[in-house]
């Protein structure tokens, strides 16, 4: 069934992708469901929720204030790490040897917020779309921190705050895997005129059906940069639990400071990784243009494209129907991974006879 869908996508991209990058440029006619027209991330007002998670907004100085990512170190020696569970969106990209995660925080903060780590080139676009956020991290080298300074990031780093964004280093961990911030602190550092981030997804509705494109899964084993990840679906969290290999290829749960790592939304998109002009060791994940994936929500995934006409506005995910697909709202986490890099878990099936993808 997986198979059918990814091919009736790669059929019908090529009209989609024109109409969604008219769109962006102002083109096109009104649509809320329907692929091939406006596309009302751009185009519609947000919703009375969140920006960011799509839920009822019950701080209403949170809901105005500008986005804060975070970039966490993702070593084992970070775990566990503090606030993945509380960002909104988690992107989880692929640097050398392992994956770091840039956490996005609106609608709550996290105190403290860490293993903050460094940035990279790859950063600049990925999070262009949430409205010149805060970007605290450790630092970099010197091509990586100009190019950061010259984005429309407000760099809030470990250097660049001057000792007022709450950064310290935990005695109990070892450095590099121990620098510390509070977001409470690091808000403070937003600029005269900072803007909330605009809405990143479509969500459903309690009146809305799941999409009859969406099949019912046990999870899904996800392959990165020497990091595998199986995202099981719990019925009784309505969560997607994640765990992670450890370094004898037996998977473990995935804890956080309050808990395993979990999310309401799983979207993996498939990108092209070329070397950063920063750092040729360093990847750069390339998130414009077109792209495969598949979306997991309410125990289901869905085959989908993804559109990107440029950095400054968010993905757009259709389905092989032509729809735009809505997730469930709460936190998403976003895998940005190489191509065919996810392996579905069907109903009863045992994990771990379901190989992880080679890439």
């Amino acid at each position: 069934m997986l198979k059918t869908h990814r091919t009736r996508v790669r059929l019908t991209v090529a009209t989609i992708l024109v109409s969604v990058l008219a769109a962006c440029g102002g083109g096109g006619t009104s649509s809320d469901t329907t692929a091939g027209s406006v596309d009302p991330l751009t185009t519609t007002p947000p919703g009375p929720g969140y920006p960011l998670t799509g839920l009822p907004i019950t701080d209403q100085a949170a809901a105005t204030r500008v986005a804060l990512v975070a970039k966490i170190d993702n070593h084992p020696a970070s775990h566990p790490q503090t606030g993945l569970n509380k960002a909104d969106i988690v992107f989880e990209e692929n640097v050398e040897a392992l994956t770091r995660f840039a956490a996005v925080f609106h609608s709550q903060g996290s105190d403290p917020v860490g293993p903050l780590r460094s940035g990279r080139t790859q950063d600049i676009d990925i999070l262009a779309s949430l409205n010149k956020p805060l970007f605290a991290w450790s630092g970099g080298n010197y091509l990586v921190t100009k190019a950061i300074n010259a984005s429309d990031m407000v760099n809030v780093g470990y250097s660049a705050s001057r000792g007022k964004g709450g950064y310290y280093r935990e005695k109990t961990m070892k450095a590099p895997h121990n620098l510390y911030a509070k977001t409470s602190n690091l808000w403070t550092l937003a600029p005269a005129g900072a803007v909330a981030p605009k809405p990143q997804f479509l969500y459903r509705s309690d009146s809305d059906a799941k999409p009859s494109t969406s099949t019912a899964i046990d999870g899904a084993k996800v392959s990165m940069y020497n990091v595998r990840v199986y995202w099981k679906w719990d019925a009784a969290t309505g969560n997607f639990l994640r765990s992670s290999e450890n370094t004898k290829r037996v998977l473990e749960p995935h804890m956080a400071d309050d808990g395993q790592v979990n999310a309401k939304n799983v979207v993996t998109l498939y990108v092209t990784y070329v070397r950063s002009k920063a750092d040729r060791k360093s990847p750069n994940a390339l998130t414009t243009g077109k792209g495969t994936g598949f979306v997991m929500t309410d125990g289901g995934i869905i085959p989908i494209t993804w559109l990107r006409g440029n950095r400054n506005v968010p993905f757009t995910l259709i389905d092989a129907n032509n729809q735009y697909v809505r997730l469930t709202p709460g936190r998403t986490w976003v895998e940005l991974a190489w191509k065919n890099s996810l392996a579905p878990v069907a109903p009863g099936i045992d994990p771990s006879k379901v190989a992880f993808p080679a890439v």
